[in-house]
């Protein structure tokens, strides 16, 4: 019996020590049944849905409503006909450039509404009505001229309609706590200031004439250009106004050649500009320097004072720096205008860089509805413009301040050369 138990007890042993030594058991994979995820858990992933009733409702400009696939219309207003005409049709084939870059914004292309503001107070004023009265009108870029410019403000507070230029540099236009007016070109206080350092510094003259055509524009870079003069200690010998679109000046020049300075420095437009230098020798100024802005920078200048235009100066926007993208946008210009940038004027990467401005606030406020419809909140994006920051435009980095100071207040120097303007040193002395 001893033996008996023994041996099953060390069977039993053996054969549970084979069990703990061999393959472990096999696991038999059992799933919790599937159930439906509830529908609010499904959506946690997605976009939340917008109520656009009351996101326009609570938007103190409402919104701008565009249905599936139509296009997202931003204005430009500048000059596209008469004496200053390059610098409009430059500023425009930027924008085209630049929507086209762009691309879609929820399946809606930005397309460019171009007016001619003839670059004045009146037209400008005319066309900033024509935009506010536009529904499918959500920014502009412009206005070009300060004059038109200051017109047209007001106009696009009412609407709730961002403005952003490339070229007005009237240094009142930031100073009047309007919301919707920004600028990506430095303003006049830095142009004035460089021109009349040029002509101290550079040229080395003392005795200085300043002409004016009384608009916002010419008149306030025509006092900045004095003020600085004056303080660098130089003498301001004539400081006189002209009636715009004038064909002789020969008047006011021979009155300012009866002083005579060594230079004439002329705060205004191309048009006003070539009758002025055509008619400085006549009146008795041949051998006084010519200096002047960026309204009259461009072939059109070089056109119309014809041989006088050698050895012009004038201060503008300055180019970019070189770098890819501005390599590319300057190809893309040449083939489809066969023009090259900065021949017409400095303002086509700037137009570019504007436009881009208003394209990527849109991106931020722009709410795609459950409707299918595109909703932009008019006072949202006027918001989001002013609020730019860190953008990296063809032109440099884009912020601006609480005035809509976007820009980096470059200029240069540029003078004509063999029938074209080249830009300077820095250190340049003739």
């Amino acid at each position: 019996m001893k033996r008996l138990f023994f041996t099953l007890s060390v069977l039993l042993v053996a054969s549970m020590f084979l069990a703990a030594c061999g393959p472990a058991p096999t696991a038999v994979a059992t799933e919790a049944p599937a159930t439906a995820a509830p529908a609010t858990e499904a959506s946690a992933t997605e976009a939340p849905v917008v109520d656009t009733t009351a996101l326009c409702a609570s938007d103190a400009g409402g919104c701008a409503v565009f249905a599936a696939g139509a296009p997202i219309k931003i204005g430009f207003a500048g000059p596209m006909s008469g004496d200053v005409s390059a610098f409009g049709i430059d500023a425009s084939q930027g924008i085209d450039i630049a929507f086209t870059d762009a691309g879609a914004f929820e399946g809606h292309a930005f397309v460019q509404d171009p007016q001619d503001d003839q670059a004045s107070p009146e037209v400008g004023a005319t066309v900033a009505q024509l935009f506010a009265s536009d529904p499918t009108v959500v920014g502009v870029v412009g206005h070009l001229f300060s004059g038109a410019t200051n017109a047209a403000m007001p106009i696009y507070e009412a609407a709730f309609l961002p403005m952003v230029s490339p070229s007005a540099t009237g240094i009142s236009l930031t100073q009047q706590g309007n919301t919707v007016f920004n600028r990506v070109v430095g303003n006049d206080k830095f142009q004035g200031a460089l021109a009349a350092n040029f002509v101290f510094t550079n040229l080395g003259l003392k005795k200085l004439a300043i002409v004016h055509d009384g608009g916002t524009y010419g008149l306030g870079l025509a006092e900045r250009t004095r003020e600085v003069f004056t303080e660098l200690g130089g003498e301001v010998v004539a400081f006189q106004g002209i009636e715009t679109g004038g064909t002789d000046y020969n008047a006011v020049l021979a009155d300012v050649a009866s002083n005579s300075p060594d230079a004439l420095f002329f705060g205004g437009y191309t048009g006003e500009a070539a009758v002025i230098r055509n008619q400085m020798a006549g009146a008795g100024m041949a051998g006084a320097t010519f200096v002047s802005d960026d309204g009259i920078y461009g072939s059109q200048f070089v056109e119309l004072a014809g041989a006088n235009s050698a050895g012009v100066y004038a201060t503008s926007a300055g180019r970019p720096a070189g770098s890819t993208a501005v390599s590319e946008f300057d190809a893309k210009f040449l083939d489809a205008y066969g023009v090259a940038t900065g021949s017409l004027s400095p303002y086509s990467w700037y137009s570019y860089t504007s436009a881009m401005v208003l394209v990527e606030a849109i991106r931020k406020v722009g709410v795609a509805g459950a409707d299918g419809n595109l909703y932009i909140p008019r006072a949202a994006l006027v918001a989001a413009v002013r609020a730019t920051s860190g953008y990296q435009g063809l032109i440099g980095e884009i912020t601006c301040d609480p005035t809509g100071e976007c820009g980096t207040g470059g200029f240069a120097v540029y003078g004509v050369q063999t029938g074209s303007w080249v830009e300077l040193a820095p250190d340049y002395t003739p």
